[in-house]
């Protein structure tokens, strides 16, 4: 294979960002490759592509397509209950694959079996879509590489790389209205909460877009404008997003270590240096955003415990402040070594969906919000992720993304509710964290 072509000569982190998403977006954008995930990772982006094989979750039967080649493959579709963290183990068993890679998502309603709710999700809903790669392209510092890849399909990534993607131009979406009256249901979480029926719960709303979306485009935008812990785009299933999230759910390296990131405490960034500074010591002396993320770092570290080695569980970093776009939060890390018993998959069942989009204790938080949110979430909180047979598994929270699917496109963004929150505040909140993504929406080409 011929060696990687240079991104740039030493590019910045930002230089390195912009082309990297540029290159990844072109890709996606050209058609030519098929069904897509890119994920960015410790500035490294990854462009999976041309599935060879697929693992779909359902309610109620998980379906594998398998690996070209494997003896007598065809569609096999599997009836599950109890733990998907099972079904899964077992349909990656069932690939006929020794080494593989996964790419794919997890939605919101994966977590309905952990919590005793399945019967709040419908039978078609599908749960997780995951995909092994025929074809892998990875751009960083060093260039554009595709281990594995003829030569052929390696010019044509190249050449593709230069093609410009769709500038766009200024689109207003007014995220300023309420019409399912988000205000109002935040004012009952606050009333529940009191009444002791739980402690947090993050409550979202959903923002029409109003128009066509060029969703590669937008993440290219968007990623110029956004300093995401993980970026991501992708094209399953006929659902389309592009995103910039703030934290991980959860990290598995595959040598024993477990971490998990929560963020809950939220200010407006980048206005101005003033400003900034203002909001940032605001953050950290106010008693409702310390006190919704001290409950947040203590609830992690209960999930923590339970899949890892007795005595390992530790808070590394502890409320510190992130800039994650247009706006700051405060930040802790909290890990642990994994449990060989539990292993990476149950791991992320334990910890998902991240406490801080779901709320505290989880179970009747989740109750909470499939009661009180008039939308279905999907993705919305769910769970972008990557993983391999060596038991690696990286999933991050799929927050400040749009959707798009079918003729509909849709930004969604939440707050954590505890018993201090004001409604107007917190509707503000969605606000400033719909603008890490409304400002940078594309519009299709006609």
């Amino acid at each position: 294979m011929a060696p990687a072509s240079p991104v740039a000569d030493t590019p910045s982190i930002d230089d390195l960002a912009a082309r990297a998403a540029a290159v990844c977006g072109a890709w996606a954008s050209s058609g030519e490759f098929g069904e897509y995930v890119v994920y960015e990772r410790d500035g490294r982006w990854m462009f999976a592509a041309r599935p060879q094989a697929r693992i779909i979750l359902t309610k109620t039967q998980v379906i594998v397509d398998p690996a070209p080649g494997d003896e007598g493959a065809r569609t096999r579709e599997i009836s599950w209950a109890g733990d998907p963290a099972d079904a899964l183990n077992a349909a990656l068993d069932g690939l006929g694959l020794s080494h593989w890679r996964l790419y794919g998502w997890v939605g919101f309603d994966y977590c309905a079996p952990h919590h005793g709710l399945l019967d709040r999700v419908q039978d078609d809903v599908v749960l997780a879509h995951l995909i092994v790669p025929g074809l892998e392209a990875f751009v960083d510092v060093d260039g554009i590489s595709a281990p594995g890849a003829d030569e052929a399909t390696l010019e044509r990534l190249r050449e593709l790389a230069e093609r410009p993607v769709n500038a766009g131009s200024e689109e207003t979406i007014d995220v300023g209205n309420d019409p399912d009256d988000y205000r109002g249901r935040v004012a009952t979480a606050v009333r529940e909460i009191n009444e002791g029926r739980y402690q947090k719960v993050i409550l979202s709303r959903s923002v029409d877009v109003g128009f066509d979306v060029d969703i590669p485009a937008t993440y290219v935008r968007g990623r110029r404008g956004n300093n995401p812990a993980r970026s991501y785009l992708l094209h399953l299933g006929g659902l389309e997003a592009a995103g910039f999230s703030p934290e991980l759910v959860v990290a598995a390296d595959g040598m024993g270590s477990v971490v998990t990131e929560p963020l809950a405490g939220t200010r407006a960034f980048g206005r101005s240096p003033e400003i900034d500074a203002a909001a940032r010591a605001d953050l950290l002396s106010d008693e409702k955003e310390i006190a919704e993320h001290a409950m947040s770092v203590r609830a992690c570290f209960t999930e923590i415990e339970s899949v890892a080695l007795p005595g390992t569980t530790v808070v590394d970093e502890f409320m510190v402040v992130r800039e994650r776009g247009s706006v700051q939060h405060l930040a802790s890390t909290v890990s642990g070594r994994l449990d060989p018993d539990a292993g990476p998959w149950r791991a992320l069942g334990v910890l998902f969906p991240s406490i801080t989009a779901s709320g505290i204790p989880k179970a009747p938080a989740l109750e909470a919000i499939y009661r009180l949110e008039p939308q279905r979430r999907e993705l919305y909180s769910g769970a972008i992720l990557v993983a391999d047979s060596s038991g690696e598994l990286e999933a991050t929270l799929a927050l400040r993304t749009i959707f798009a699917e079918g003729d509909r496109a849709w930004l969604r963004a939440g707050a954590g509710i505890v018993g201090q929150s004001r409604p107007e505040r917190e509707f503000e909140e969605t606000c400033e964290k719909l603008g890490s993504v409304a400002p940078f929406v594309v519009r299709a080409a006609r």
